[in-house]
C-alpha cells in the first residue's frame, strides 16, 4: 500500500507540472512567505481534470473521484516536499499545516455521479464527488467558520507545550464547527488535554444555501399536461470562502461537492460540501415546427397576418379560436418578451374581466409554455422574506418566493384586488424599480449592524381585476370620460406602472361556443375539439415562444419615428391642468417592449413601423381605459376589430390596419410638431 502511495505522489507531481498547477502553487506560497506572518494552517486550491489525471494514472483519477479526502493528503505530501525543497514558505514547520482543496473542473457524464434528492435512495455516507444541480430558494448571510486551529499541550513540560505545530485541526467536508474546534482533545505524548492557542486560529467566509431540484418549476405552475408524479425536497449547501456569494437567489446552479449528513442537535440535514459552482442558461430550441414555419410562408405578404392567425388559434384547448384574440395577442407578446438580462424589456399585464373563471384558465394554460411560468400560491410571499436560518446558526435566510423563482418567465399573481394596500405597494415599488430590498436588523439575527440586501427581480407579472367585485367594494364615479373604465380599487400609479391594461373583450363569435367548448371540456378534458389543436400543439407553442424570446431585435429609424411621434403627440394631447401631462413616462418603454415583441412573435429581426403600429394600438386602447379617449379616437378594439375566418377577413383587417397607419401619421402631424413623418398621399 505505501508503494501505491508513493507511486500515486510522484503522479500527482507529474500532473502539478504538467497542468501548470505548480506554477499556482509556486505563486501562492510567495504570497504566504511574503506576509512574514506564522498561519496554523496555509490552504491552497488545486483545480482537478478528472479526464486529464486518468490518462495519466486511472488509480490516481480513480483514488480523486472516490476518495478525495484521501487523494488530498496525496496533494498535502508533494505540497510540503515541495515548499521544503524549494524553501517556499519559511514559517512552515509542519505537513499538518498544509490544506488541500481539490476542485475538480467535471465529473464523468454517467448516472452513478448524479445526486438527486428527486431519487431514491440517497447516498449520503459516501464521501466523494457527486454532480447535483437545482434552484438556489434560500440563502444565508455570510458568516464565519473555523479553517483550522492550532492546539498546544497544557502540560508545561511537554515539548508540545509551546511553539510547536504538532496539533493542528483543519476543516473537513459535513464538519461542524464543534467538531474542528473542541476540548476533549488529548497529547499523544503524556495525555494531558490539549488547549487551542487563540492567537492562530484561521477564520473562512461560510454561506448556506438551501436547493431545490429544478422539477418543483412543474409543480409550481398552475397547470401542466405532465402527469408524472415525483418527490421534491430541498437540500442544503454549504459555500466556503472564495464561493461565499457565488450564487444568487432563484438562480438554476449545477454544483460539484461531497455529501455529508449534518447534525444538529436530535436532527440530521442531508447536505453538500460544494467545491464548484456553475450556473446553467437555458438554451431555447434552435428551430420551430414546420407547421409553423408553413404558417409564415403563406402570410409572408403582409407583417400583421403571422401574429394575427396565432393569436386567433392560440390556446385553443382552453378556449374557442377567435375568441380572446386581443387578449391572446398581449399573453404572446408577453411571453415572448421574457429573459434574464438587466435592464431587460418587460411587459406586464392587468386584465379587467367578469370572466374570472376562463381568464384565470387561459393564463394558468399560458404559464405553462415558458420555463418558469410560476402561479403564485395566495399563502405565500409574492417577494423575498426573511427568517432564522434553521440550521441552529442564528443568521438570517433570504427567501426565494415567487417572483423570484420566475426569473426569466411569468409570475402570476392571480386577482389584483384581493391584495391589501401594502402589497400592491410593494408591487408598484418593484414594477417601477425591477428590484426589491429587504431588511436584515442586525440586533435579531446576532449581527453588529443592520443590512439591505437588494433583489433584482427580473420577470413579467400577470394580474387580473374582477370587475364584478370591484363594483361590490366601491361606488362608482360618474364622471367617466368617453372609454373609460372604473378601476377605482386599483391605486392610479399601479395602473401606470403595468404594462398593459386589458379588457377582456367579449367574444367576436356566437357566446353559445364558448359555452359548448367548456361543456365538452368538462365531459373530455383530453379531448381536441378543433384541428388547429393537433396541427399547433402546446409543445409546437413551447418550443415557438423559446425560440422567438432568443431573437435580437432592434428598432428601425422608421420604427423609432413614429413611436417618438406618438409619444409626444400624446403627451400634448393627455394632460389637464391640474396634473399635467396624464400619460406616464413609463409609456414610452412600454411602446418600445411592445413593438420589439411584435417583430420576436413575428420571427423577424428588425423592428418595423408595421409593429410599431400594433404596439401603438394596443397601448392607446390601454390608455382610453384608463383616461379615456384622445384626439386619435381610435375603434374600442382597435387590433381586432373583425372575425378572422378567412382570406378576405385578413385582407379587410390590413386595409383597415393601414388606414389606421394613416390616421396615426395626420395625429403625429397635428399635435406632435417636430418630428419627422413621411405622410403617402394616395
Amino acid at each position: 500500500m505505501h508503494h501505491e502511495i508513493q507511486k500515486m505522489r510522484e503522479i500527482a507531481l507529474v500532473y502539478l507540472d504538467r497542468s501548470g498547477g505548480l506554477q499556482k502553487f509556486v505563486h501562492d506560497c510567495k504570497r504566504y512567505n511574503d506576509s512574514k506572518q506564522s498561519y496554523a494552517v496555509y490552504r491552497f486550491i488545486i483545480s482537478i481534470n478528472p479526464s486529464d489525471i486518468a490518462e495519466l494514472d486511472a488509480t490516481l483519477g480513480n483514488y480523486i473521484l472516490h476518495n478525495p479526502i484521501q487523494a488530498a493528503q496525496i496533494f498535502q505530501s508533494v505540497c510540503f516536499i515541495a515548499i521544503k525543497t524549494l524553501s517556499l514558505i519559511e514559517q512552515l514547520q509542519t505537513e499538518a499545516q498544509i490544506s488541500i482543496l481539490l476542485k475538480p473542473t467535471h465529473l464523468p457524464p454517467l448516472p452513478s455521479y448524479v445526486l438527486s434528492l428527486s431519487a431514491f435512495p440517497f447516498n449520503h455516507t459516501s464521501q466523494r464527488f457527486y454532480m447535483s444541480e437545482g434552484i438556489a430558494i434560500a440563502m444565508g448571510t455570510v458568516t464565519k467558520y473555523t479553517q483550522g486551529a492550532r492546539f498546544l499541550c497544557t502540560e508545561e513540560t511537554c515539548p508540545f507545550s509551546e511553539g510547536s505545530f504538532r496539533y493542528i485541526r483543519v476543516h473537513l467536508p459535513g464538519a461542524t464547527e464543534s467538531a474542528t474546534v473542541r476540548n476533549d482533545f488529548v497529547c499523544s505524548l503524556c495525555s494531558s488535554p490539549l488547549q487551542e492557542d487563540m492567537k492562530f486560529r484561521v477564520l473562512g467566509d461560510k454561506q448556506i444555501v438551501e436547493m431545490i431540484d429544478a422539477k418543483v418549476l412543474n409543480a409550481l405552475k398552475g397547470y401542466s399536461n405532465d402527469k408524472s408524479h415525483f418527490r421534491i425536497q430541498t437540500f442544503t449547501v454549504f459555500l466556503r470562502d472564495e464561493l461565499a456569494n457565488k450564487m444568487k437567489i432563484g438562480n438554476h446552479y449545477k454544483i460539484i461537492g461531497i455529501p455529508a449528513c449534518v447534525q444538529n442537535g436530535l436532527q440530521a440535514t442531508a447536505c453538500i460540501e460544494v467545491n464548484s459552482v456553475q450556473l446553467c442558461k437555458p438554451n431555447g430550441p434552435s428551430f420551430v415546427s414546420d407547421n409553423f414555419k408553413y404558417l409564415l410562408s403563406l402570410t409572408s405578404s403582409s407583417c400583421w397576418r403571422f401574429t394575427a392567425i396565432l393569436a386567433n388559434i392560440f390556446a385553443s384547448q382552453v378556449v374557442p379560436p377567435g375568441t380572446y384574440n386581443t387578449l391572446k395577442l398581449a399573453i404572446l407578446l408577453s411571453l415572448v418578451q421574457t429573459c434574464e438580462k438587466e435592464n431587460a424589456d418587460y411587459l406586464d399585464l392587468l386584465i379587467v374581466t367578469s370572466d374570472t373563471l376562463v381568464i384565470d384558465r387561459l393564463l394558468n394554460y399560458s404559464i405553462c409554455l415558458l420555463p418558469r411560468g410560476i402561479r403564485h400560491p395566495p399563502s405565500s410571499e409574492i417577494f423575498p422574506s426573511v427568517t432564522k436560518d434553521k440550521h441552529g446558526t442564528g443568521s438570517a435566510s433570504i427567501h426565494a418566493c415567487s417572483a423570484v423563482l420566475a426569473k426569466g418567465g411569468i409570475c402570476y399573481i392571480g386577482d389584483l384586488s384581493s391584495y391589501k394596500k401594502d402589497k400592491l405597494e410593494l408591487l408598484q415599488s418593484v414594477l417601477e424599480s425591477r428590484t426589491t430590498t429587504v431588511f436584515i436588523p442586525g440586533k435579531k439575527y446576532g449581527e453588529e449592524a443592520d443590512q439591505q440586501v437588494t433583489i433584482s427581480v427580473q420577470t413579467n407579472f400577470w394580474s387580473f381585476v374582477d370587475v364584478d367585485s370591484s363594483s361590490k367594494k366601491h361606488i362608482q364615479k360618474d364622471n367617466f370620460l368617453i372609454g373609460q373604465m372604473d378601476v377605482s380599487l386599483i391605486p392610479p400609479n399601479l395602473l401606470d406602472v403595468f404594462g398593459l391594461l386589458i379588457y377582456r373583450e367579449f367574444p367576436s363569435c356566437q357566446p353559445s361556443s364558448l359555452v359548448h367548448h367548456i361543456l365538452k371540456k368538462a365531459i373530455n378534458p383530453e379531448a381536441m375539439l378543433y384541428k388547429v389543436s393537433q396541427q399547433f400543439r402546446m409543445q409546437d407553442y413551447e418550443e415557438f415562444i423559446l425560440f422567438a424570446k432568443n431573437l435580437h431585435v432592434e428598432l428601425s429609424s422608421e420604427a423609432e419615428n413614429l413611436i417618438q411621434g406618438y409619444y409626444l403627440a400624446s403627451r400634448r394631447v393627455r394632460r389637464d391642468s391640474i396634473h399635467g401631462s396624464t400619460l406616464s413616462a413609463s409609456a414610452l418603454k412600454i411602446l418600445i417592449s411592445l413593438s420589439k415583441a411584435h417583430t420576436k412573435l413575428s420571427l423577424r429581426k428588425k423592428v418595423l413601423e408595421e409593429d410599431a403600429l400594433i404596439a401603438i394600438l394596443l397601448l392607446e386602447s390601454s390608455l382610453t381605459l384608463k383616461h379615456g379617449k384622445s384626439a386619435l379616437c381610435i375603434a374600442p378594439n382597435p387590433v381586432f376589430p373583425f372575425d378572422l375566418s378567412d382570406e378576405n377577413s385578413l385582407q379587410q383587417r390590413d386595409s383597415y390596419l393601414m388606414q389606421c397607419h394613416h390616421q396615426l401619421l395626420k395625429f403625429i402631424g397635428a399635435y406632435g410638431p417636430g418630428i419627422h413623418t413621411n405622410v403617402n398621399e394616395e
